[in-house]
């Protein structure tokens, strides 16, 4: 499998590219722990099937020190004993916003609920726009053959926004 495009080497890609950096840029500043963040993009990743999403959120969390453990079983969640009530609510989140079409409420009251229960006002919004920007991340992907395998850690620190 080839890759079809590369929206960065195009003009009006570029241009879109880089205000998508900057909103990505905004949720990474924000007060949501940034290992719940990588949590949430590996597991909707996961369900969307983006190798280079896949990739590139499973080397930067275990550059920043997550566990392989944990790593490994972001896709089983539930059936493991390693994720806080946090991290929980936050994968809930990321499923149930992942999945919509799956889903014929969307995001359960339940999951909402738990998700306010351990997230304020500021993390809660992060968390929102966390989901929609790597669904919105991996369509990119998989529409263009992104392929994994290739990031290094820290590849696109430093890049202009």
């Amino acid at each position: 499998m080839e890759p079809r495009f590369n929206l960065m080497t195009n003009e009006i890609g570029a241009k879109i590219g880089k205000r998508f950096t900057n909103v990505s840029l905004a949720i990474q500043q924000s007060p949501l722990p940034g290992d719940v963040q990588e949590l949430v993009m590996l597991r909707a990743s996961q369900i969307n099937g983006c190798g280079f999403c896949l990739d590139y959120h499973t080397k930067e969390a275990a550059a920043a020190g997550e566990s392989a453990v944990r790593l490994h079983l972001v896709a089983a969640w539930r059936e493991s004993i390693v994720f806080t009530e946090a991290e929980r609510a936050a994968l809930a989140l990321a499923e149930e916003g992942t999945r919509l079409a799956d889903a014929y409420h969307g995001v359960s009251d339940e999951t909402w609920a738990q998700v306010r229960k351990h997230y304020d006002d500021d993390q809660v919004a992060a968390l929102v726009y966390l989901v929609a920007m790597i669904n919105a991340a991996n369509r990119l992907g998989v529409i263009v053959r992104n392929q994994g395998g290739s990031y290094e850690p820290g590849m696109f620190a430093g890049l202009p926004s």
